[in-house]
């Protein structure tokens, strides 16, 4: 998060924000931990701040039901609509704009990369966070992309660090065969551990944040959120000047990254094909 926040920073002092003398922040950080959002969110606004700025579902939900009447700037986000935070991309509605990830429709992709890379899997686990309400679109997504590609699926959830282990053992109990991890602050913040599991239980694992792969995961395929985070200032500024949130549709990315680790490929057994070699916007060998 604090590279992300840096972004976000500097982003605030291209446009001429400076913190202390025209910008003042209030940071608040529930590392994770979902419980935590209503109080930090209620802090925020007896604080009477001009705009909240979250990243999540479960942050943005807090927010706006903390208050319906500041703005708030959605950094990053899975899915708004299906998460009835916003009426529709086009038009929010309320308080609340921002950016959606896509991350539910990545889902599919990230499913064919994975069958690129193991064309002979049939049984995949995707691993989630049953306490995120934004996982709930990109399962899905999970299922349908399992249907159009004929194979099976195993999920399992994960609602803290402690249960991730089980996850993992349940996977292998199942003999699944590779393993998809969607997009979650908590199973981030323990991405080291989730890719030192699926090393241990020899399981391909697809991501959907490049940080994975920087700590050594196999492959991440996602949108690059220090872009995202940057960008978020626009509405800020935006709102600032006496914008609607209202009225700022609500943007998706346009450019997805590609990242394989080749060390992590190697270990694994995998030949990586050219086909996704090409593709990769890094490889780290």
């Amino acid at each position: 998060m604090a590279v992300l926040f840096e972004a976000f920073r500097e982003g605030l002092r291209e446009l001429g924000y400076l913190q202390g003398q025209n910008l003042k922040i209030e940071s608040r950080w529930a590392e994770g931990h979902y419980d935590r959002l209503p109080g930090l969110a209620a802090d925020l606004v007896r604080l009477k701040v001009d705009v909240i700025v979250t990243y999540g579902t479960p942050a943005a939900q807090a927010a706006k039901r903390a208050t319906g009447t500041i703005p708030i700037v959605m950094a990053l986000i899975i899915d708004p609509v299906a998460s009835g935070l916003v009426t529709s991309l086009a038009r929010p509605g309320g308080n609340l704009t921002g950016q959606s990830m896509m991350s539910p429709d990545l889902v599919g992709k990230q499913f064919e990369i994975l069958k690129e890379l193991v064309p002979k899997v049939s049984r995949v686990a995707v691993l989630h966070n049953p306490a995120n309400p934004g996982n709930a679109p990109q399962v899905q997504h999970a299922q349908d992309a399992a249907r159009t590609l004929g194979v099976r699926l195993q999920l399992l959830g994960a609602k803290g660090p402690s249960e991730i282990d089980s996850a993992f053992a349940a996977m292998t109990s199942e003999q699944a065969g590779a393993v998809i991890v969607l997009v979650d602050a908590m199973l981030q913040n323990n991405r080291t551990r989730i890719k030192d599991l699926a090393a241990r239980h020899r399981l391909p694992a697809v991501y959907g944040l490049s940080e994975y792969a920087e700590v050594g995961g196999l492959l991440t395929y996602g949108p690059n959120r220090l872009d995202m985070f940057r960008h978020a200032v626009t509405y800020v500024d935006k709102i600032l000047k006496g914008a609607k949130p209202a009225d700022l549709p609500v943007e998706q990315p346009t450019k997805f990254e590609l990242v394989i680790n080749l060390k992590t490929a190697k270990a694994l057994g995998l030949t990586v094909p050219q086909s996704l070699l090409s593709r990769a916007d890094e490889v780290i060998r």
